[in-house]
């Protein structure tokens, strides 16, 4: 008996999930609630889970994307490795036709959220010939791209559409009969159709050469290109374990070249080197992020405003306290705690900037949950500190410590990332001195910090040398008007030049 292992709900918005790792191979036995795979959103990563043991077998590879609700895997209860051995050779003694177990029906996959219907463009697979399980059998064309389309098990393959045929998504394609073979001793010669693919389709897959995206960020980090690997995973995949056992000196070829004799090389200074290329495929996270972002944009009246603090104060009272703080709460005192408070007391004097619109309405908060922006090594995430201005200084950054850690180890959840009425993000730790941040839609409002530069100024008519930075607050001009956007930076401004009125609220 066989049990389909889906794809879970993950989150009220989450549609889709990718595959990003098989921690459980093909054909491995796994016990019951054992993690055999994680799944990849646009928010955070997922563990799937054996529902019973069994043996695993996969019907999907490293880096697809799934809908909720979609086999990932089947786990056979009653099989074992011992017996799935065995099958081969007792159906090879007998040389003799085996009946079909089952026929498994191959549709049309979900291809992209605006494609119904693709066209059948060749098969590489001819019909009646055997196949094995992932291999390519057909090739799939849409208006926007050209998708490879695989068989789900191993069998005998039986096409139901021809080459040049308009298909729709969800529709019948072939079928193949599991547990089928040729007669032995008398299998025919390839058609001449087979014999076209034989070289592409022998040994290869659509999985091959490419890099799984934990390994992909491994190797861009070794500057290494994915071509240079052999993947050890389905298909030919690269997986993470490969990618930490490659060398930088895999990706130089052993041998180059040389220029032919009669046609010299004539390639400019400007076009000699190294001058390889390679392509990766955008995470969900990647393509939520842009999405949002172009959409904020679009749709905000978005403008910038700017100021510059002296931070002399704060980091006077940081260096004089820092160590007891350390010792007494367990955590260092940081920036971006008294930026946190400051802006949770400017906006109590300008709602305005905690509001955001809803259709054609305007929605006040009367508490701060402030979000942080977080560079994770998969993207920008924005975990929320909730309830910010009730919190102390101390417990503003142990949360920020959580939240950060959380988003670099990809364990935050759902709820951690949404929500959030205000938004800081702090540029200023990879040397930004100036930027204009964009707004964390649905939120009106966002502070960019950034640099800390010793630069000349006038304090009292006398030219001093101060730590300053430049913030910049990017607002939503239909709910935040300039008086209100200005102010709101100058109170900013005030609390972290005098941070004794955080203390005092005033």
């Amino acid at each position: 008996m066989s049990i389909e292992i889906k794809v879970p709900p993950v989150g009220e918005s989450i549609s889709e999930v990718i595959l990003s790792r098989w921690i459980k191979k093909d054909g491995d036995k796994v016990e019951m609630d054992e993690i055999i795979a994680e799944l990849e959103s646009d928010k955070a990563t997922f563990e799937l889970a054996a529902e019973s043991a069994g043996v695993l077998r996969t019907n999907a590879a490293e880096g697809d994307t799934l809908k909720i609700g979609e086999v990932a895997c089947t786990i056979q209860e009653s099989a074992s490795r011992a017996e799935t051995d065995k099958e081969p050779a007792a159906a090879a003694d007998t040389k003799t036709d085996t009946l079909p177990v089952e026929e498994k029906e191959i549709k049309v996959p979900a291809v992209g959220e605006s494609i119904t219907e693709v066209v059948l463009s060749r098969w590489l697979k001819a019909d009646g010939s055997s196949v094995e399980m992932d291999e390519q059998i057909a090739e799939l064309e849409s208006d926007k791209a050209t998708f490879e389309l695989t068989a789900e098990v191993a069998g005998v393959l039986s096409h139901k559409a021809n080459e040049g045929d308009t298909v729709k998504v969800g529709e019948l394609v072939c079928v193949i009969a599991v547990g089928a073979s040729k007669v032995a001793g008398t299998e025919s010669k390839p058609s001449g159709q087979e014999e076209q693919f034989a070289s592409s389709s022998k040994g290869a897959s659509y999985a091959q050469g490419s890099a799984s995206p934990s390994a992909a960020k491994i190797l861009a980090e070794k500057n290494i290109s994915p071509s240079a690997i052999n993947g050890s995973g389905i298909g030919g995949r690269i997986t993470k374990e490969d990618a930490l056992k490659a060398r930088k000196e895999t990706a130089v070829p052993a041998v180059q070249p040389a220029p032919k004799k009669e046609e010299p090389a004539k390639a400019p200074a400007a076009a000699t080197g190294d001058r390889q290329e390679r392509r990766e495929k955008m995470t969900s996270l990647r393509k939520t992020v842009s999405r949002r972002l172009v959409s904020v944009k679009n749709e905000t009246a978005m403008l910038t405003t700017f100021n510059e603090v002296d931070m002399k104060p704060v980091m006077d009272l940081r260096a004089k306290y820092k160590d007891k703080f350390k010792e007494k709460y367990g955590v260092g005192l940081g920036f971006m705690s008294f930026f946190t408070k400051a802006v949770c007391e400017a906006l109590k004097d300008f709602p305005s900037v905690n509001a955001r619109i809803e259709g054609e309405e305007i929605v006040y908060s009367d508490f701060a949950d402030v979000s942080i922006a977080v560079s994770a090594p998969k993207g920008l995430v924005v975990p929320v500190i909730r309830n910010a201005h009730t919190l102390s200084l101390a417990e503003i950054e142990k949360e920020v410590v959580d939240l950060a850690t959380k988003a670099r180890e990809s364990k935050l959840t759902i709820e951690e990332m949404t929500g959030g009425t205000f938004t800081i993000t702090n540029g200023g730790v990879f040397g930004s001195m100036m930027s204009t941040p964009i707004i964390n839609a649905p939120q009106s409002a966002i502070l960019g910090m950034h640099n800390i530069v010793e630069r000349p100024v006038a304090i009292n008519k006398e030219v001093v040398i101060r730590p300053m930075m430049y913030i910049a607050l990017s607002y939503d001009h239909r709910i935040i008007d300039g008086r209100e956007s200005v102010s709101f930076l100058v109170r900013v401004k005030q609390l972290l030049e005098d941070p004794a009125r955080l203390l005092l609220g005033i």
